[in-house]
């Protein structure tokens, strides 16, 4: 498998070299040659195969010469030890939880399995690798603690200021070691941007080793497939599902596409954005214009310019109607976020955060009168715990949120960060004084 980048002005790389690189030099975004397609009897007989053997079946193709299948084994093995329950929350409408693992967000399984990757490709050399990473919310934790102790790897992270979670910010800054958190006086637009002029910028390529963790990295992109297919095979309905994805920077559901060009049965897909609604708006005027991020209540999805939609527009070669074939997006107001939070606690006992709130209100405006009937309904996806946003839920759901054992050490542990303008300018002098 070669991987080539979307700008078509850098030659194409192996698994190892795009993950290394993060980007292409040219700035474009890596996409493999070729998308794998899966046997008719293994998307038959899914319920019988373990999750490692359903990692390993899917992930395979993707990193074919660069990993040995012993340790692509091990990765998946140490990437999924945790579930992904597909529940019901009503009749016909499942909540696919993803917030089971370390960090309790979906961005555990990317992170990991990047984290994993990394630390073999480095096995055999001296030089560190420095891996920058821009983040809204959860992926800063969960790639802090996937890369933690990780040999001959330095993180950095940068985050917009008061513009995460409590919990979100302590998972990213209280480590330490080899994790350094960037807080940043701007937009997660502007983190990116941050980021992404560092890849390009000669003098700290020349210092610095450097590959980025966010999902325009393949190893963080491919492995979100993962939990569309465990969500298929907990699936019990004869037509295959609906799925709602609350959507910020697009790789979650981007890979759930490619899942579904791959052979995984989905019927339709919906992108749940919040106010910041420049997919939305393109797929109703074929105009693909950013304007300046809002910040939400569903702050993990506050991307005006999402990186990973250029993917998706790959995918159909850029054609606009195909793509509407399969995909619908919405936008939801924080308003109807915190209705829906209150009303699906109310009626079904079942806490969303809200990121889910807006994949759960999406679903339910898409399904319209389908979800009552035998064959219609649909998932939505929990991306990250409630625990994550417990002012807002527990206002909306006047319940308290019980804060799960794993986290409980991090309101003990002392903020650590470092504090600058939305300039690379300071960035880059605070880099090279490293």
């Amino acid at each position: 498998m070669e991987y080539y980048s979307l700008n078509k002005k850098s030659p194409s790389v192996t698994f190892e070299e795009a993950t290394l690189l993060g980007q292409a030099p040219d700035k474009g975004l890596y996409f493999p040659s070729t998308i794998p397609k899966l046997s008719k009897d293994f998307i038959a007989n899914i319920k019988t195969y373990s999750k490692e053997e359903i990692g390993f079946e899917v992930m395979k193709p993707f990193v074919y010469e660069s990993i040995p299948d012993n340790v692509l084994q091990s990765i998946i093995a140490e990437t999924i030890n945790f579930d992904f329950p597909l529940i019901e929350v009503h009749e016909n409408v499942y909540a696919l939880e993803l917030f089971h693992g370390p960090t309790l967000a979906f961005k555990d399984v990317g992170a990991r399995f990047m984290s994993r990757c990394l630390g073999y490709f480095n096995r055999n050399k001296n030089k560190h690798t420095t891996v920058l990473v821009a983040t809204s919310g959860d992926t800063g934790g969960a790639v802090a603690n996937g890369f933690l102790d990780v040999e001959g790897i330095d993180v950095i992270i940068l985050y917009p200021s008061k513009k995460v979670s409590t919990v979100q910010e302590l998972q990213l800054t209280t480590l330490g070691k080899n994790i350094s958190a960037i807080e940043v006086d701007g937009s997660f637009d502007d983190c990116q941007a941050m980021v992404k002029q560092a890849f390009t910028d000669s003098d700290l390529n020349t210092k610095f080793s450097l590959t980025s963790a966010n999902s325009i990295n393949v190893a963080r992109w491919l492995p979100q497939q993962l939990y569309y297919f465990y969500a298929y095979q907990q699936w019990k309905h004869d037509e295959p599902p609906i799925i709602s994805v609350p959507s910020g920077n697009f790789g979650n559901i981007c890979a759930g596409i490619l899942a579904y060009i791959s052979g995984l049965p989905v019927k339709h897909f919906i992108a749940a954005c919040n106010i910041n609604d420049t997919v939305p708006q393109y797929l109703q005027s074929g105009e693909y214009q950013p304007q300046k991020t809002i910040p939400t209540i569903s702050n993990a999805m506050d991307v005006s310019n999402p990186s990973n939609f250029v993917r998706v527009l790959e995918l159909f070669h850029h054609n606009a109607s195909k793509l509407k074939n399969i995909l619908s997006s919405y936008s939801v107001s924080d308003a109807a976020t915190k209705a829906t939070i209150g009303e699906v606690f109310k009626r079904y006992n079942y806490i969303l955060d809200p990121h889910g709130a807006v994949g759960y209100y999406a679903l339910i405006d898409y399904l319209g009168d389908a979800v009552k009937s035998s064959n219609g309904g649909g998932i939505f996806l929990e991306t990250a715990h409630p625990v994550k946003f417990p002012e807002i839920v527990e206002e909306v759901t006047g319940s308290k949120i019980e804060i799960p054992e794993s986290i409980q050490y991090l309101f003990n542990q002392k903020k650590e960060s470092v504090f600058m303008g939305a300039s690379f300018d300071q960035f880059k002098e605070w880099m090279m004084n490293r």
